[in-house]
């Protein structure tokens, strides 16, 4: 009897561990149904989960994503204002699909555009936006594929910068997530793509209503972005962010049935994320870590800032008091250095294990030094040495 006994309770344990770990897995399989999917941590880039996320697929109007990073580097540089009024033209007034209606030789400003892109998915302002920053729809899509290329997006092909259906435009759930993590960099995105509703044309007789094609905007505490996709052949997508205390993630989609399964598989990676794992804040964007020596400079250095916030992940309650931190520097600086040139990156470790990698870039303009400058430096140099 003792024998049939252990026997017995051996096989219940065997049949308990298998339960067990049958269960974790199957708790690891976050979405069903979809064709792709990514859960990333913002700050580190850490992926938290995947399926298929580096399948080539049309990104419907999530493309949108990319032709928003560009608007915000340009309004970051200056060279773009939001209170600048761009006039559409015929044929960025004549695009198709989802639009916030402009009519040919009308103005509009930035601002009012990038509402219609990030709220309305507005095809035609993502033209007009295009055509005032790079001259043309094509010379704009030539700097989103320069920039696909400058983040290391191995799965990305843009045709124009709407996501309308063309051959050999298509991304990867990863590319989207990577891009998505560029765009947070710039946190007045939000403003935008976390709006739920708002007004264009709002003191005129055109007052027209924009309503956020996101709708975990206003169902999900936290949720302020990024952008949803359909087509016929995409289905439907969605590249969403959300942030609660100190951490924010991206929950990426391709391929879904239907809007509202969509929003339930971006709800339970979400709901993963912050069960899960914790964010400790290290770094915001622009604080000053080191500076560099300039060879020739006006100035003889720069401050090195951040170029995004920095952060450690962690698993709930685990401690980061063993994180060291590294600076590499670029060697043989020279002027002329321009703002946001990289000259260096910040590595923060965990033992020999590498857990953040980040660029640290200039924080001004540093012109090249005038020949009297430098000689004046020279000779004060002489004259401490002697």
């Amino acid at each position: 009897m003792k024998q049939l006994l252990v026997l017995t309770t051996a096989i219940f344990m065997m049949f308990g561990v298998a339960t067990q770990a049958k269960a974790n897995e199957q708790q690891l399989k976050l979405v069903d149904d979809v064709k792709s999917a990514i859960l990333m941590e913002r700050d580190t880039g850490e992926i938290l989960y995947a399926s298929n996320a580096d399948e080539k697929l049309p990104p419907a109007s999530m493309t949108k994503i990319m032709t928003m990073l560009l608007i915000m580097e340009e309004l970051d540089k200056g060279t773009l204002k939001l209170d600048e009024k761009v006039r559409a033209s015929e044929y960025a007034a004549s695009m198709g699909g989802s639009q916030i209606f402009l009519e040919a030789g009308e103005e509009m400003t930035v601002e009012d555009l990038l509402k219609g892109i990030a709220i309305a998915s507005g095809n035609d302002a993502s033209v007009a936006m295009a055509e005032r920053i790079a001259g043309s729809e094509d010379a704009f899509v030539a700097k989103m594929n320069e920039k696909a290329k400058e983040l290391g997006l191995k799965n990305t092909q843009f045709q124009n910068p709407t996501g309308l259906p063309e051959d050999g435009h298509y991304s990867s759930a990863k590319d989207m997530a990577l891009m998505a993590k560029e765009l947070l960099k710039y946190e007045d995105i939000t403003k935008y793509t976390g709006t739920y509703e708002d007004y264009l044309r709002e003191n005129s007789d055109e007052k027209f209503w924009l309503v956020n094609t996101n709708r975990l905007v206003k169902f999900y505490p936290g949720v302020d972005g990024v952008k949803t996709g359909y087509t016929n052949e995409a289905k439907y997508c969605l590249t969403a962010t959300a942030k609660k205390g100190d951490m924010r993630v991206i929950a990426v989609v391709f391929g879904a049935p239907t809007p509202k399964h969509r929003n339930a598989q971006v709800t339970k990676m979400l709901d993963y994320a912050y069960s899960q794992y914790e964010t400790h804040p290290l770094f915001t964007r622009n604080e000053k870590v080191s500076d560099v020596k300039i060879s020739k400079g006006s100035d003889q250095n720069v401050n090195l800032v951040t170029s995004e916030p920095i952060s450690i992940l962690t698993k709930k309650g685990e401690s980061i008091d063993d994180i060291k931190q590294e600076v590499v520097f670029k060697e043989n600086v020279q002027a002329p250095v321009e703002a946001g040139d990289e000259l260096g990156t910040l590595i923060l470790k965990k033992g020999e294990e590498v857990k953040v990698k980040s660029p640290l870039v200039a924080e001004k303009d540093v012109e090249t030094a005038s020949w009297w400058t430098l000689f004046k430096r020279v000779f004060g140099d002489f004259s401490k040495a002697s």
